[in-house]
């Protein structure tokens, strides 16, 4: 039980590190070919161009 526990958080810690990596990439590209992107920020749904997303997670690394 303890090792499909451990297997279990392996996979989780490994699907979470792609989605992370996969949504740099998409804010990364979309502000390269200036575009902006749909987020969601305290309930409300807001274009932000992909720059200032950018920016953001670069001052947060």
């Amino acid at each position: 039980m303890e090792d499909n526990k451990s297997e279990l958080d392996q996979l989780s810690d490994k699907i979470l590190k792609g989605m992370t990596e996969a949504s740099r990439k998409l804010v990364e590209e979309s502000a390269a070919k200036g575009r902006s992107l749909v987020i969601s920020e305290g309930g409300e749904v807001k274009r932000v161009p992909a720059k200032e997303l950018l920016s953001r997670v670069s001052t947060k690394a």
